[in-house]
C-alpha cells in the first residue's frame, strides 16, 4: 500500500493573543492544503449505514482553504465527543464517491472543528479525528454542533483522500443559518449539509465526490 507523508505541522501564529481580525486574515490569506500522512490499509469494516448514493454525482466536491487551525496526525476514531461538553450532540455521516457515483473504499476522512463556544483546541486533539470509509464508501462521526466566532458561520473542516484520488480540502456548512451564512465571505451553497434532528441528536449528511489523482 502507498503512504503519503505530512510535510510539516502547519504553523499557527498568534493563536493565544491574536485578534479575531488577525485570525480571519490568516484564514482567508490562501488556499493552503497540508498533505495527509495516513497509511491506506483498505476499507474499514462494514458500518451497515445503508446510505444510497445521490441520483446524480458532480465532477467533484468544491475545495476550500484549510485555514490556520489544522493539526495533522489526528487519532483514528469515530467519536469526537468530549467529557463535560456543553455542545449539542451531532452525527455526521455520508459517502465518499467518484464523479460517476462509485464508492471510494478505504478513503481517509479527517475532520476538525471548534467547540460550542467557537474555540479551537490547538494544543491537543479535541474535536479532531480521522477514519477510513468502508467498502460502500461510508463514514460516520459522532461529535457536537460547532459554535461560531467573529467572521465565520458555523462549519466543519474536512480533508478527504482515497489511495488513488487527489486530496480534497474543504468545509461543510449548516442550513437554516441564512444571516450567518450570508455574512461569511467564503460560504458556498453546494457545501451545505442535509440536517435533521431525532431523539435530541442532530443528524447531518454530506456526500463527497473525489476526482482521480
Amino acid at each position: 500500500m502507498s503512504k503519503r507523508s505530512v510535510t510539516r505541522r502547519t504553523l499557527v501564529a498568534g493563536l493565544a493573543a491574536g485578534t479575531a481580525g488577525a485570525a480571519a486574515a490568516l484564514f482567508l490569506s490562501g488556499a493552503r492544503s497540508t498533505t495527509l500522512g495516513y497509511a491506506f490499509r483498505g476499507p474499514a469494516s462494514d458500518r451497515g449505514l445503508g446510505l444510497a448514493p445521490p441520483a446524480a454525482c458532480t465532477p467533484g466536491t468544491v475545495g476550500q482553504t484549510e485555514g490556520p487551525y489544522y493539526t495533522p496526525s489526528t487519532p483514528r476514531r469515530a467519536n469526537l465527543r468530549e467529557p463535560g461538553t456543553g455542545g449539542e450532540p451531532l452525527v455526521l455521516q455520508g459517502l465518499v464517491l467518484t464523479p460517476d457515483c462509485r464508492p471510494v473504499s478505504g478513503a481517509v476522512v479527517d475532520i476538525w472543528h471548534c467547540d460550542e463556544r467557537g474555540r479551537y483546541d490547538n494544543s491537543s486533539f479535541r474535536y479532531r479525528g480521522h477514519q477510513f470509509t468502508d467498502a460502500a464508501g461510508a463514514f460516520r462521526f459522532e461529535t457536537v454542533r460547532p459554535g461560531h466566532y467573529p467572521g465565520r458561520t458555523p462549519h466543519f473542516h474536512v480533508k478527504v483522500q482515497g489511495e488513488r484520488t487527489g486530496l480534497l480540502t474543504t468545509q461543510l456548512y449548516f442550513p437554516g443559518l441564512r444571516d450567518a451564512n450570508r455574512r461569511d465571505s467564503i460560504y458556498r451553497d453546494e457545501l451545505r449539509m442535509q440536517l435533521g434532528r431525532a431523539g435530541g441528536i442532530w443528524r447531518a449528511h454530506f456526500d463527497f465526490m473525489l476526482a482521480p489523482d
